[in-house]
């Protein structure tokens, strides 16, 4: 498998050839020159695999460089029982609503499970190849974490996290804020995540600084985590349909069921249950991930985009018109992960759509803040197979409750913008699988908003952890700011 940049200006590379520098030098994302497909038959074969196995097989189609049983060690050391006690778990909330508990790791956020791989796999190449990295990321709330908790005390390994000041949650802060190690360096830079991100991408576009200090990410503009991410999809799909959720689809399912996935010639696809997932999104990483999964033949007939008030996406994909906004119409809410309006990569889906008019779009994006692609709308839902819609804080606390009255589960509030996308969206007919984004805990004050004395005790879990001292040391939004801090903290 190689990979190539959407910008064309990267020769091609292997997958640990890119695991390692996140962006491309060229500036632009890293993304596999093709999509491996997975037959009906394969995808059976996989029924019986464990998470730790199935993420084997998967993640094996991208990096096909890293031998079979030295990957096979990596993912069971990234998803052990230690780290996932919960595993991966299904829980049914209606008829046709089941949640796909993603967050059972160490920092109770989904990105856990992409982390953990990467937390082993990038060690292993820099032992492989004698190298050092440090890591520079950006986090709007879990990626921080999930990050620092996978790399903490790793040899050869420096992280440097930026955060956006007052943005995020009092238990986000502390797993970050608390951490000692002196390989973890926290910076709060006194902006939106968007700043953030572009600190991220200017440094790392500057090939000579990130050549000198060594610069590497882990957001999910590294294709490594994203290739962690399809794991998740295969898993809910062969979960659901094992015969424990699932339930016959009608002729009207059938009916509905779209074309087979582009490239797929069929695949496992044709002929298969197909459900919709539905995942709360705010940079596109996730849902890019499933995006990806579908295209290998996974049958999904739809994936349903969730954002919150910062819809760009959303508006994205009703209207055909990709509008980033500035720091300023950002706005702060009560699912702080999703505060995102510049979505990395929505660049990678526009590039697969566009192909070879790909580099002229992007520059009127550049020249004119929005990139009009509505000659290209109606293949958003027939070909590519996306929805879209978005829920406000009213939306959020409607859906805690009635998820906490119709199961007894409680739910984030970045969940709850899935679970009322999903809701809304929802023919009755065809399964929804929704991503569960994090534990209630991490947003105990908007689930007690919602639920009321439900909620009582979740934050007492956490009262250790948000006693803790913290450290950070604030920065303004400025690439030259955080330069200087990594080469005095990191030379």
């Amino acid at each position: 498998m190689q990979f190539i940049s959407t910008r064309s200006g990267m020769e091609p590379a292997s997958f640990t050839d890119i695991l390692l520098d996140g962006l491309a030098p060229d500036g632009g994302l890293v993304v596999p020159a093709s999509i491996p497909q997975v037959s009906a038959a394969q995808l059976e074969a996989w029924r019986t695999l464990s998470y730790p196995e199935l993420a084997a097989a998967i993640i094996g189609l991208y990096a096909t460089d890293i031998p079979t049983a030295d990957l096979a060690r990596l993912t069971a050391a990234a998803y052990s029982p230690q780290n996932f006690p919960g595993g991966v778990p299904l829980r049914r909330v209606d008829n046709t609503l089941v949640l796909v508990g993603l967050s059972e790791g160490p920092t109770m956020a989904f990105k856990d499970l992409a982390m953990q791989f990467l937390g082993q796999a990038i060690p292993y190449v820099l032992a492989a190849t004698g190298r050092e990295l440090t890591i520079l990321g950006a986090t709007s709330g879990d990626t921080g974490s999930s990050a620092e908790y996978a790399f903490r005390g790793q040899p050869g390994v420096q992280v440097v996290m930026l955060s956006p000041r007052g943005r995020m949650s009092a238990v986000q802060r502390a797993q970050m804020y608390s951490l000692q190690d002196p390989n973890i360096h926290n910076l709060v830079v006194d902006g939106v995540f968007d700043d953030c991100q572009d600190i991220v991408k200017t440094l790392s576009s500057d090939i000579d600084f990130k050549t000198r200090y060594r610069i590497g990410a882990v957001n999910s503009i590294n294709f490594g985590r994203i290739a962690a991410q399809i794991v998740y999809y295969f898993w809910a799909w062969l979960r659901y349909t094992d015969g424990t959720f699932s339930r016959a689809l009608n002729d009207a399912a059938a009916a509905a069921a779209p074309p087979p996935a582009p490239g797929g010639a069929g695949g496992a696809g044709a002929g298969a249950s197909q459900v919709d997932f539905c995942v709360p999104s705010g940079n596109f990483g996730n849902i890019y991930a499933g995006h990806l999964a579908r295209c290998m033949g996974l049958p999904i007939r739809r994936l349903l985009l969730a954002t919150n008030e910062n819809n760009v996406l959303e508006e994205f994909f009703t209207t055909g018109r990709y509008t980033p906004r500035s720091r300023e119409r950002t706005f702060a809410t009560s699912s702080p992960s999703m505060d995102i309006s510049k979505a990395s990569n929505v660049e990678r889906f526009i590039w697969q759509v566009l192909g070879e008019d790909f580099l002229a779009a992007w520059a009127q994006l550049g020249a004119t803040g929005t990139l009009d692609m509505r000659d290209y709308l109606p293949e958003f839902g027939e070909t590519f197979g996306f929805a879209a819609s978005s829920s406000h804080h009213a939306d959020r606390l409607a859906a805690i409750e009635w998820t906490y009255r119709t199961s007894g589960i409680l739910i984030d509030p970045h969940t709850a913008d899935a679970v009322t996308v999903a809701r809304r969206l929802s023919d009755g007919v065809v399964p929804v699988l929704a991503m569960e984004t994090a534990r209630p805990e991490k947003f105990a004050h908007t689930v007690r908003e919602a639920v009321g004395d439900v909620a009582d005790g979740l934050e007492e879990r956490l009262a250790g952890l948000l006693a803790l001292p913290q450290r950070a040391t604030q920065v303004p939004a400025d690439p030259e700011a955080v330069r200087e801090y990594i080469a005095t903290h990191c030379a």
